[in-house]
C-alpha cells in the first residue's frame, strides 16, 4: 500500500510540474506581476530612510525581486500550484477590501497609461514607485478632523458662493472652491528656516496663513478634506502643490462654466483651467497658491509624486 501512494504522489507531481523551458518563463512572467505591486505596498507602508538618489528605495526592490525569484525556483515543481495561491491571494484581497485583482490591473494600466502616446501624460506610476518627500510628516500635519481646521472651512463655505443655486450635485466642489478662495485670498508666501524643511500643521498655518509651499498644500488638503472634498499633493522638483478630485470630462464641463461664469468669472476671464487626467480617467484641478482661480496655471508639470488623500 505504501508503494502505491508513492507512485500516486509522484505522479501528481509529475502533472502539475511545467516542462522547461515554459518553467522559467512562468517563474520571469509571475516575478514581474508579484514584485511589482509587493513592491509599491512595501514602498508606502515601510518608513523612507531618505539616502541620496532613493537607494534604499533600489535596494527594497532589488530584494524583493530577488527574493520572489529564489522562492519560485525552489517551488518550480509546483509552479501551477504557485499560481492557484497567486489567484487565491488576490481573490481574498478583492472580497476583504485589501489589495485584490482590481489593485493590480489599476497599477498595470497605469503602467501601460504611461507609456501610451495619452494627451496628458504624468508619470502615475514613478508617483506611485518614487518617495514622496517628508510623506510622513505631511499626513500628520493634515489635520482634517481637527475642529479648528473644520470650523474654518464651515467659516470659508458660509462666506463665499453661499447662495450659489440650483448646482446641487456640485455643492461639495462649490464649498471646496470657497475654501480655496478664503484660503488663496490671504496666503502671504514665507521661506523655511535655512537649510530646513519645516512643516507647518493645518491649524498652525490659520494663525497667520503664511508659510511656504507645503504648508498652503497641508492647509488646503486639510480644509478640503474636512468637508468632504477630495484631495491630493502633487510633488515636482523643489514643489508641492494641491489639487481636487473633479470628477469626470462631464463633470469638468460644469465646472469649467461655473468657474467662468459664475464663481470667479474676473479671475479667470480669457483663461483656461489647468488639470490632470488619472489613470481612472479622472480630473483633477490645481489650487496652487499661484493660481488666482481653481484650474490656475501650473508652476511645473512634471510630476515626481503623488499622494492622495481618499
Amino acid at each position: 500500500m505504501a508503494k502505491i501512494t508513492t507512485i500516486s504522489f509522484q505522479d501528481i507531481k509529475q502533472k502539475l510540474q511545467v516542462q522547461k523551458p515554459w518553467d522559467d518563463v512562468i517563474i520571469f512572467i509571475l516575478n514581474i506581476l508579484i514584485a511589482i505591486p509587493l513592491f509599491i505596498i512595501a514602498h508606502q507602508n515601510l518608513i523612507e530612510l531618505n539616502w541620496a538618489f532613493n537607494l534604499d528605495r533600489i535596494l527594497l526592490f532589488l530584494l524583493i525581486i530577488i527574493s520572489i525569484q529564489l522562492v519560485l525556483r525552489l517551488l518550480r515543481t509546483i509552479i501551477i500550484i504557485c499560481i492557484a495561491l497567486y489567484m487565491l491571494v488576490l481573490f481574498y484581497g478583492t472580497v476583504f477590501g485589501n489589495y485584490g485583482f482590481n489593485s493590480v490591473y489599476e497599477d498595470y494600466d497605469s503602467m501601460i497609461y504611461t507609456m501610451s502616446d495619452n494627451p496628458y501624460p504624468q508619470d502615475i506610476i514613478i508617483s506611485k514607485l518614487l518617495p514622496f518627500p517628508n510623506k510622513s510628516k505631511i499626513l500628520k500635519a493634515i489635520e482634517y478632523k481637527n475642529p479648528k481646521v473644520r470650523n474654518f472651512a464651515i467659516m470659508a463655505t458660509s462666506k463665499n458662493f453661499k447662495d450659489i443655486k440650483g448646482y446641487s450635485d456640485y455643492r461639495t466642489i462649490i464649498q471646496c472652491f470657497a475654501v480655496f478662495k478664503e484660503i488663496n485670498s490671504r496666503w502671504n508666501y514665507v521661506n523655511d528656516p535655512k537649510d530646513t524643511d519645516y512643516i507647518a500643521t493645518a491649524s498652525e498655518s490659520l494663525g497667520y496663513f503664511s508659510g511656504d509651499c507645503d504648508d498652503h498644500s497641508i492647509l488646503m488638503a486639510a480644509s478640503v478634506r474636512a468637508i468632504g472634498g477630495t484631495p491630493r499633493l502633487i510633488h515636482t522638483k523643489g514643489h508641492i502643490y494641491p489639487e481636487i478630485l473633479i470628477g469626470s470630462l462631464s463633470d469638468l464641463e460644469t465646472v469649467n462654466f461655473l468657474i467662468k461664469n459664475v464663481l470667479f468669472p474676473k479671475e479667470s476671464y480669457h483663461k483656461q483651467l489647468h488639470y490632470h487626467i488619472d489613470e481612472r480617467d479622472q480630473i483633477w484641478l490645481n489650487l496652487d497658491y499661484t493660481a488666482r482661480y481653481p484650474g490656475g496655471p501650473f508652476l511645473s508639470e512634471e510630476i515626481l509624486g503623488a499622494l492622495t488623500l481618499n
